[in-house]
């Protein structure tokens, strides 16, 4: 028979205190945006930054960093790449 979740050792459910025991950073999570974070965003999206970095950089979830910039209207697409993967003409030819 199948044990109940909250009895299982590795399970969040029914725990008190945090899931990491020690976060490498600390989360600014529901905490305002400043001017100078949404610059920073902007600064790293226009750097291809992925969004797991920027959570690191910014200490907030990738999440709230992905909404941020959707509203401000900061593209979050990597410029270097191509649509669906595809190779240029000449790498095709080769």
């Amino acid at each position: 028979m199948a044990r109940a979740a909250w009895k299982r050792p590795g399970s969040p459910i029914g725990r008190k205190e945090p899931r990491k025991a020690n976060p490498a950073y600390k989360r600014r999570a529901r905490e305002p945006w400043t001017a100078a974070d949404v610059s920073k965003l902007k600064q790293l999206a226009k750097g291809n930054t992925p969004t797991g970095v920027m959570s690191i950089k910014l200490q907030r979830p990738v999440t709230a960093i992905r909404s941020k910039a959707q509203r401000e209207g900061i593209s979050l697409r990597p410029v270097n790449r191509s649509p669906y993967n595809r190779r240029s003409k000449a790498a095709k030819r080769r």
